[in-house]
């Protein structure tokens, strides 16, 4: 995906989802990636990625030219993958972590997941998280390094948007983003520092890559990033989402931050990192509906406020580049369900599994929903 300058309000844009392969009826993990990779190219003709376990797959959205095409994109992938796990025996599900059952997964048999497992043993097979990642065009390098610098004091904020991992064999966590706090266990992870140039991020990829604590670039896994393949910014700190609604929510604002700040060449505010990670933690903890560090004033805030100032921020950009019905669209989603989190809590109030699945089962999109308006 390349940007011009001629199109950095209305930059494209990919997502990546994860998604959970379990048992159709008792919701346990399963390692049934290979077949349900199988079934979706020879079937379906979807290419999809394994990840680092065995019951996980990601599906990669074409390059994208509005968040509505995304969500569109998003849909049909979803409904394929549905269709391929069905086919192959298991339920694919959208979830952050998973829910029920034994949380470690078995390692994907590749030379590179095979590296990882060894240098980082336990901590590898305790990955069986998924989330959302989504790619934003810059123009080069520096830009990228810029951007993410401006990006970074609204992570906590992004992350809120599918907080979607309340649960841990089959106990509440107490966190609305469960799979935040494990991602954290990874020694390069969470908010990245400031950086002064493309340079300065080479360097300080290189020192951990040296000191062993990162394989390489793409194990540099910090909630935004400069993508180690492709000429975008990624950003990586959410769940995934329950809905493509919300994936797209979360896509439309991350879409016009980037495009907001691309041209931006003031310095951006000096968050600490300490500061940052806090903010995180709490919003991983509390959810959309709770209380957390606002990291720009220095209060404990409502996230859904926090969320608020964001879009009031972005509107401009919304309206220039057409995604603002989608992100109305979202928010009256949030406002309507809540999060992800207050869904599934919700949907396993009872303790029966049904429910549960029934609401994460990433083939149970609300097709009729109404489709987003110029209003």
């Amino acid at each position: 995906m390349k940007a011009s300058s001629n199109d950095l309000w209305s930059p494209t844009i990919g997502v990546e989802e994860e998604f959970l392969l379990v048992h159709p009826e008792t919701g346990v993990p399963v390692n049934r990636a290979d077949d349900v990779v199988t079934v979706a190219r020879e079937r379906f003709g979807l290419a999809l990625e394994h990840e680092l376990t065995g019951a996980q797959v990601e599906i990669n959205t074409p390059v994208c030219h509005s968040a509505d095409q995304a969500r569109q994109e998003l849909v049909a992938a979803r409904q394929k993958v549905a269709r391929a796990a069905r086919l192959a025996g298991c339920r694919a599900i959208a979830v952050g972590a998973p829910p029920l059952g034994d949380a470690s997964g078995e390692i994907t048999d590749s030379l590179r997941y095979r590296r990882i497992a060894r240098q980082f043993g336990a901590l590898a097979e305790q990955q069986l998280i998924c989330g959302c990642h989504v790619h934003v065009a810059v123009p080069d390098r520096e830009t990228a390094v810029r951007v993410c610098n401006h990006v970074r004091p609204w992570l906590p904020v992004l992350a809120a948007v599918t907080t979607n991992s309340p649960f841990s064999g089959g106990e509440d966590s107490g966190f609305a983003s469960w799979r935040s706090t494990i991602w954290s266990r990874w020694p390069v992870s969470g908010p990245p520092p400031v950086f002064e140039s493309w340079q300065h991020y080479e360097e300080v990829c290189a020192t951990m890559i040296e000191a062993g604590t990162a394989l390489d670039r793409a194990m540099v896994y910090w909630d935004v990033r400069p993508a180690t393949e492709l000429p975008t910014v990624e950003v990586r700190v959410a769940d995934v989402a329950v809905t493509a609604d919300d994936a797209a929510l979360l896509a439309a604002l991350v879409r016009a931050l980037v495009a907001q700040v691309t041209g931006d060449v003031s310095e951006p505010p000096r968050i600490p990192q300490e500061t940052l990670r806090q903010a995180c933690w709490g919003v991983a903890n509390e959810g959309l509906r709770g209380n957390a560090l606002d990291v720009l004033t220095g209060e404990l805030r409502p996230v859904r406020d926090q969320l608020d100032d964001l879009v009031r921020r972005l509107t401009p950009v919304l309206e220039a580049n057409g995604d603002l019905p989608v992100v109305r669209r979202g928010l009256r989603l949030l406002d309507r369900e809540g999060s992800g989190a207050d869904r599934q809590r919700r949907a396993f109030r009872t303790g029966q599994v049904g429910p549960l699945l029934a609401l994460l089962d990433i083939d149970a999109e609300d097709t009729g929903a109404e489709e987003p308006s110029a209003s």
